[in-house]
């Protein structure tokens, strides 16, 4: 098994067939999709188990309690038997070429850590594409982050299985950087593979929230001081409203 795709699952079944027949159309089959499901209310277990029924390479593991995305993720990241490991969040979707693309451009230039361009939705309206840098480091990506959870693959041949830290939110952009203090940069596509839900109870649409949890992750996580600190978010901030502001343009 050459890609293990680790899907956290919470109350999703009114988007998460969808997700999943993202990967089952994928143009690269060499893979396995580890759904995890977070001990889940609504009757999501049995959409998973269906389709784990239905097709070998997909496995279903179900947590005893609400872990949060952090655990929940890591569980699968431990169960992968890939040497890539990529993220794919239960209500977002891959285009059919997202796997095939994003291999080769790793082992063509012997990547370790890579993302791509994605487009953004809200209610299947097309909101626009969240371009990416061709590469950022470590630096760089305290600034803002351009690099989104659903578009991520990384070697563990060359990095190991690497974990979410146990915050209570943006563990992905928390991995990301510790991914950068091992590696001097990530690599970006600039072609848009995947789609990126925007629903209104999401963290990334409540932007004082999403502010909140960016400033634990430089204090809390990084350890940076309150001079660090307060420089890159002031850069997070910044980036921020020249997304909006570009955003409102389009």
């Amino acid at each position: 098994m050459l890609v293990s795709i680790i899907t956290p699952v919470h109350n999703a079944e009114s988007h998460v067939e969808e997700t999943i027949d993202s990967i089952l159309n994928q143009t690269f089959e060499d893979w396995e999709l580890i759904l995890i499901d977070d001990f889940s209310t609504d009757n999501g277990v049995e959409i998973l188990k269906k389709y784990e029924e239905k097709d070998s390479r997909i496995r279903v593991l179900e947590n005893d309690n609400n872990e949060g995305a952090a655990i929940t993720r890591n569980r699968g990241i431990r169960a992968a038997k890939g040497r890539f490991i990529a993220f794919l969040d239960s209500d977002d979707l891959w285009l059919p070429e997202k796997l095939e693309k994003q291999l080769e451009f790793m082992k063509e230039n012997n990547y370790a850590f890579t993302y791509t361009s994605y487009h953004i939705f809200k209610d299947d309206v097309e909101e626009g594409i969240m371009k990416v840098p061709e590469k950022v480091t470590h630096q760089e990506l305290l600034k803002t982050c351009s690099i989104g959870c659903l578009t991520v693959i990384y070697d563990t041949d060359k990095l190991g299985k690497m974990l979410m830290p146990i915050i209570s939110r943006r563990q992905d952009f928390a991995l990301w950087l510790k991914i950068l203090k091992e590696i001097p940069f990530a690599y970006g596509m600039q072609e848009p593979l995947a789609r990126y839900r925007l629903r209104n109870d999401s963290i990334s649409g409540n932007k004082f929230k999403a502010a909140s949890y960016q400033w634990r992750v430089y204090r809390e996580f990084e350890k940076l001081n309150l001079f660090q600190a307060s420089y890159y978010f002031l850069h997070y901030s910044f980036n921020g409203v020249l997304k909006t502001y570009f955003k409102s343009k389009k």
